[in-house]
């Protein structure tokens, strides 16, 4: 389960949910590198650049390799800073709800993929278009084929009572 929490925690590297967030400072505050704020002042990170900035996260910060998260000959996930990784921000306000959100994520995943094969119907080398809102999407979501595996795997997922999909296009299949 390493390896899918890496995947997951990839996944969110490269396409956080919130991909902005703003504050406004409560009191003076100096920064480690001293930087002065004032209070009063707007505040504000992009998650999203963040994710792809090579002085954070290397040469390789615009591929998807999960292996970045994980370390020893067991691979073990390692956790980054919340500062370095703010996908459930950091300090006193920091997600409340994140390991349950690790929870699910994980769960769905692996009940989906254990389910059915998941082919994305774009060229390798090209990017979907996103949509900036409050939450991270595809314009137009993205394009996926779904069938089902060998139907001797799909009980060992009781977990999950049911998955909804919106599938578009002349071959959609409805699951």
């Amino acid at each position: 389960m390493h390896y899918l929490h890496a995947a997951v925690t990839e996944a969110m590297r490269l396409y956080p949910p919130v991909p902005f967030n703003s504050a406004v400072c409560c009191a003076d505050e100096v920064l480690p590198d001293g930087t002065e704020i004032k209070k009063g002042s707007f505040l504000s990170y992009n998650a999203y650049a963040m994710g792809r900035m090579e002085g954070i996260w290397g040469k390789d910060c615009k591929e998807f390799k999960p292996e970045r998260w994980l370390e020893g000959a067991g691979g073990e996930f390692r956790a980054e800073s919340p500062f370095k990784f703010p996908a459930f921000h950091g300090g006193p306000r920091m997600c409340l709800g994140k390991e349950m959100a690790y929870i699910q994520m994980k769960s769905i995943a692996a009940c989906v993929i254990e389910r059915f094969k998941l082919e994305v119907l774009l060229d390798k080398d090209t990017c979907p278009e996103h949509l900036l809102s409050l939450t991270l999407r595809v314009r137009g979501g993205l394009p996926v084929r779904v069938s089902r595996r060998n139907s001797a795997t799909i009980d060992a997922c009781g977990v999950i009572t049911s998955v909804s999909f919106t599938v578009r296009g002349a071959n959609a299949v409805q699951l």
